[in-house]
């Protein structure tokens, strides 16, 4: 079978620094014909040599840290900008919805940028009016059809846009995190819906920095560092690589107010085993005055930003001691029964009355507890939650 999209050594190269001439008239080049252009101070590599195929069907989620290229790649699939060099063989259709309002004009109406979509796309009128009332439906600016696309909201644009292009049946989607503008129910049905047109057949390429979205929706993941592929494949496994390789964690120099610093969040191992009890220290340094802390909390998170457990310490915070201009708290948590993978720890605080959340302070890794070697072994991390909570059943008599 032919890909549906191949991208061949791709490469785009950006100028930056150059200055931005007047208009010369010919006059000008007359009277000075020696004038040189400016140039440009520096090249940047947005791309560099990036090559991948998908095929009809597929779901492909393109993941990377800000400043990748993942929004470049898309704009040169989508025909916005050449590349550089290399190529794109595409034997397809192509709907993109890369920014609120691409691809529409602001003096038209809302009936009439859904034709005139269309007829980018290639398609005839009797067949955008096939689907003329299910954009309509989808988008929920029925009400305003015949209204200037000026006067929308850009929540209203993106429905109506992300409407035109789901609808309109291209053969391939491209998405990119314009989707961050909607609310979160209308984030949920543009899944549902590109998860829909995805089953149909039809291919999706899917931006997002949204791990649980790319997750649901795509069936292999492309990752991009500083404008290079630097894997593909399956979603599950490159989702973890990717989290591990990105996360920075640090609490060198971490104010929690302008007296207050946290000095150290130290756990007894790295690795802690699923079910078992696990010690950790907390030790903050003040200057002058006693801080008054009248809330403290660990938050725990998924590596995917999904808060798991919360540890309180407020029943403790009698035992804060100061010495030395410091309040250190050593805590033993017997029952430490998150399932195995790698998690995030974060803190919220009352301090001076000034209350803050602050993520991703150190990490913590969790091994699989004694019943991997028990008569029935535990479902894979993938398929399952994040407490372990077999081990507290009792029957009913």
């Amino acid at each position: 079978m032919n890909p549906i999209l191949s991208v061949q050594h791709i490469t785009k190269q950006f100028k930056i620094g150059a200055k931005q001439e007047s208009y010369l008239a010919l006059r000008d080049i007359i009277a000075n014909p020696f004038k040189k252009k400016a140039k440009a101070d520096k090249t940047f590599l947005a791309l560099n040599d990036v090559s991948f195929d998908v095929y009809p069907g597929e779901s492909i989620g393109i993941i990377g840290r800000n400043g990748a290229g993942k929004s470049t790649i898309l704009k040169i699939l989508s025909k916005i900008t050449p590349p550089t060099s290399g190529k794109i063989v595409c034997r397809g259709r192509i709907a993109s919805l890369l920014e609120v309002g691409t691809g529409f004009h602001p003096e038209l109406s809302g009936r009439e940028n859904i034709y005139m979509n269309g007829s980018i796309l290639g398609m005839r009128k009797f067949e955008i009016d096939k689907h003329f009332d299910a954009i309509i439906n989808f988008s929920g600016v029925e009400k305003f059809i015949d209204t200037p696309l000026k006067r929308y909201s850009s929540g209203m644009q993106l429905r109506l846009a992300f409407a035109v292009a789901a609808h309109l049946e291209p053969e391939i989607l491209i998405i990119d995190e314009v989707l961050a503008v909607g609310d979160a129910e209308f984030q949920k049905k543009c899944l549902g819906k590109m998860n829909e047109v995805s089953k149909s057949g039809r291919t999706v390429l899917f931006v997002s920095h949204d791990m649980n979205a790319i997750e649901q929706l795509c069936s292999k993941v492309i990752i991009l560092q500083k404008g290079q592929l630097t894997a593909q494949g399956e979603t599950h496994q490159l989702i973890s690589q990717y989290l591990n390789e990105n996360k920075e964690f640090s609490i060198s120099q971490l104010w929690l107010t302008e007296n207050v610093k946290l000095v150290e969040l130290l756990f007894q191992s790295d690795e802690i085993i699923s079910g078992e009890a696990m010690q950790f220290s907390v030790t903050l340094e003040y200057e002058q005055q006693i801080p008054l802390i009248t809330d403290f909390c660990l938050l725990i998170y998924s590596l995917k930003g999904v808060r798991v457990a919360i540890i309180d310490l407020r029943p403790y915070l009698n035992l804060l001691k100061p010495h030395k201009n410091k309040l250190s708290l050593n805590v033993t948590l017997e029952n430490f029964n998150l399932v195995e993978g790698e998690y995030s720890i974060g803190l919220f605080y009352i301090i001076n009355e000034i209350r803050k959340e602050i993520l991703d302070i150190n990490q913590i890794r969790v091994k699989p507890g004694s019943r991997v070697n028990s008569d029935i072994s535990p479902y894979i991390p993938h398929y399952r939650g994040y407490l372990e909570l077999s081990g507290n059943i009792k029957l009913n008599k």
